[in-house]
């Protein structure tokens, strides 16, 4: 068994529902440490029942990303899936294209050219609150599959930008650690204030 997935014994999918478990929040320690070397012994039984627990979690969330460690574990595996429905016009300015489910074991990633972007994001682990965050535009992903296989790949947009977040997870760094202090949000308020605006309006509004 995966060490600390305790949790998962003995859980089921009663009437097809598939199985989730409570993300950690902010402040708890699994959130700040680095998750050790990956273990390649570990069961591949159990890898794939927590890959789809994880799954079920992200995506019964809401959310785009899940690491390990948001869910209590101190392993180097994130989860990702990003099919949601969006608009065309959020969509372009976003550079969100859709990005089909995957495995990542011990990602790494290092930008690629030097473009930035600079958007609004969110973390399942700190409920409740948004802030803008510049980050590289385009990155060289780097991960492995549940088989051991390395992947490359060149991300874009708001592919290479959830990469990035859910990679930053398993060293101990949270998005807010990478924002603009000024322009962290209650959820309610970017919506209510900024969300529609210009990216101007919004930096000068809160002032960073």
């Amino acid at each position: 068994m995966i060490p600390g997935d305790e949790r998962m014994v003995g859980m089921s999918a009663p009437f097809g529902l598939q199985p989730t478990v409570e993300i950690v929040q902010a402040g708890d320690p699994v959130l700040r440490a680095s998750a050790p070397a990956w273990d390649p012994s570990a069961r591949r039984e159990d890898l794939d029942a927590l890959v789809e627990l994880m799954r079920s979690t992200m995506l019964a969330a809401p959310g785009v990303g899940l690491a390990a460690p948001q869910i209590g574990l101190s392993l180097r595996l994130a989860v990702l899936q990003d099919l949601w429905p969006i608009d065309e016009e959020t969509a372009a300015a976003k550079e969100r294209e859709p990005l089909e489910f995957m495995v990542a074991v011990d990602p790494s990633y290092i930008p690629v050219g030097g473009r930035t972007a600079t958007h609004f994001e969110g973390c399942l682990s700190v409920r409740g609150y948004t802030a803008s965050v510049e980050r590289p535009a385009d990155i060289l992903a780097s991960w492995s599959d549940l088989d051991g296989v390395r992947h490359e790949r060149e991300l874009h947009g708001w592919q290479a930008r959830i990469f990035q977040h859910e990679t930053d997870h398993l060293n101990g760094t949270l998005y807010v650690d990478k924002a603009a202090t000024r322009s962290l949000c209650t959820e309610q308020n970017y919506s209510r204030f900024w969300s529609y605006e210009p990216a101007s309006t919004v930096r000068e509004g809160l002032g960073y």
